[in-house]
């Protein structure tokens, strides 16, 4: 699995502790002595977590100047209940202080990620269809919440607009039909994208088809459309679905036989899971 500590993050972390730590830490520095050393203990207080972002936890750590040592780390994708130590560091008390609310928020932001999207690829295993993340990420993470998918078990739409070609239904009302928004898009872009179109309506999956769409994403359609979307589509045209998707429904849906299924919940609507941070002076 691809570490998120691969990445240069370093500026990411940066502005998430500049946010939190201002012109200095008030707290900290009216009540640790200089030089004072610390052990911390960060513990699973969920029923089920899937771990994801503790890999950033030494980064944050080092910035807030806490010279760390990790003694104990679980591995990312991990799943921890209740009770389990997920990190240990030692390091210098004052920054271990100064950097715990910023490394917590990207751990129970990004497991919370990870932990919705296991609980979609779980209900839909066994089947041919893949779990989605879309770009309805929080301004600025994206990057991490991808990753947090990853984890999971999902995997990535486009991490942007240069990542591929999808015409939308504004891009549609723009170009002013399916087929002419296809013919632009095979004239400009590159020959290895693929061309992948929203549809609406059973008409327009026709038209796209027609058109010569590799991939078509079925938006908001009923599962009896989308069945009959599957029956005229090859098997060599994609299809995926959006829109309305739930636990309830996902599993109903990647039986209808599409390959793709996007969830926008994975990452702007994952609860923060609760965990915490305890010191220990030595």
């Amino acid at each position: 699995m691809e570490l998120l500590g691969q990445l240069d993050l370093t500026e990411l972390i940066e502005q998430a502790l500049a946010e939190d730590v201002g012109q200095g830490d008030i707290t900290t520095a009216a009540t640790v002595a200089p030089g004072a050393m610390g052990r911390a203990r960060i513990t699973v207080k969920e029923p089920r977590m899937i771990l994801a972002g503790a890999v950033l936890i030494e980064p944050v750590m080092r910035q807030a100047g806490a010279e760390p040592r990790m003694v104990a780390l679980a591995p990312e994708g991990t799943e921890l209940k209740a009770g389990d130590i997920l990190a240990e560091i030692e390091g210098k008390l004052a920054g271990l202080l100064i950097g715990e609310r910023t490394a917590l928020n990207f751990v129970q932001l990004l497991s919370g990620i990870a932990t919705t999207t296991r609980a979609f690829v779980d209900a839909i295993a066994g089947t041919h269809a893949k779990i989605l993340d879309t770009r309805k990420t929080h301004p600025g993470l994206r990057v991490v919440e991808k990753y947090a998918v990853r984890v999971g078990g999902g995997h990535n739409h486009r991490l942007g607009l240069d990542s591929g070609v999808l015409i939308k239904e504004n891009h549609i009302a723009a170009a002013g039909t399916v087929t002419k928004a296809i013919e632009g898009a095979r004239r400009t872009a590159p020959h290895t994208l693929k061309i992948e179109i929203e549809c609406e309506t059973l008409a327009q999956v026709e038209e796209a088809l027609k058109a010569g769409a590799d991939a078509i994403l079925l938006d908001n359609m009923t599962l009896d459309n989308v069945r009959k979307a599957r029956a005229m589509a090859p098997a060599s045209v994609q299809l995926e679905v959006s829109g309305g998707v739930t636990l309830k429904n996902v599993r109903a849906i990647a039986e209808a036989g599409v390959d793709l299924i996007s969830v926008g919940a994975l990452t702007h609507s994952a609860r923060f899971l609760d965990i915490s941070m305890r010191i220990d002076a030595v």
